[in-house]
């Protein structure tokens, strides 16, 4: 009794399959699949041609410059809360997942001794040190700053919050960096004003 049970689930099986590919079949021939000769509706696309501007790279990233002496310690401390689960924010504190933070605002890039940097930040020397612009840069979009970086931050969008971080970052330091010149801010002001059309 029981084999003639397995019998009628085994054929009904085999009739859903076979079932199955037939309709397959049949959906198949009437679709009829053959690719048009022209489009019905023409779209009209005009041709880019390519201008003398450079569009390459990433898009231009307001300046910090004029914040950092206005900036607020406190919020980036804060701020600097979240570099702490990667890096080291102490005087002669040792690396971590990322490389320490002491004296980083000036230093060259990829220069901690001992830290194993990505190919791409070790190559990249557009400065060759971390100015206040290439921190800017880099902490609103690593990856997209230095392509290839191991650093997995999605970046601070606010160049108020970023301005903020740097100065703090500028106090881990024995002799802090000095505050950029009045000519360094205009310059800087004027370079984001010519990329950006303002």
């Amino acid at each position: 009794m029981a084999s003639l049970e397995t019998n009628k689930v085994l054929a009904a099986v085999l009739c859903a399959g076979l079932l199955a590919m037939a309709t397959g079949k049949v959906a198949e021939g009437l679709r009829h699949p053959h690719e048009l000769e022209e489009n019905a509706f023409k779209i009209e696309v005009a041709n880019a041609e390519p201008s003398g501007e450079a569009t390459a790279g990433p898009p231009p990233v307001e300046p910090v410059l004029p914040l950092l002496a206005s900036a607020d310690l406190a919020a980036g401390e804060a701020l600097a809360k979240k570099c702490v689960a990667c890096h080291s924010l102490d005087e002669g504190g040792g690396n971590k997942v990322g490389p320490a933070l002491w004296d980083v605002v000036g230093r060259q890039k990829a220069s901690m001794e001992g830290f194993s940097y990505s190919d791409a930040l070790a190559s990249f020397s557009d400065p060759k040190d971390w100015t206040y612009a290439s921190l800017n840069k880099f902490l609103h979009k690593p990856k997209e700053y230095i392509s290839g970086t191991k650093m997995n931050y999605a970046g601070l969008k606010k160049a108020s919050e970023r301005a903020d971080l740097i100065a703090y970052l500028r106090t881990l330091a024995g002799t802090p960096a000095p505050l950029p010149t009045d000519e360094e801010i205009q310059a800087a002001e004027a370079e984001f004003k010519a990329a950006t059309g303002g």
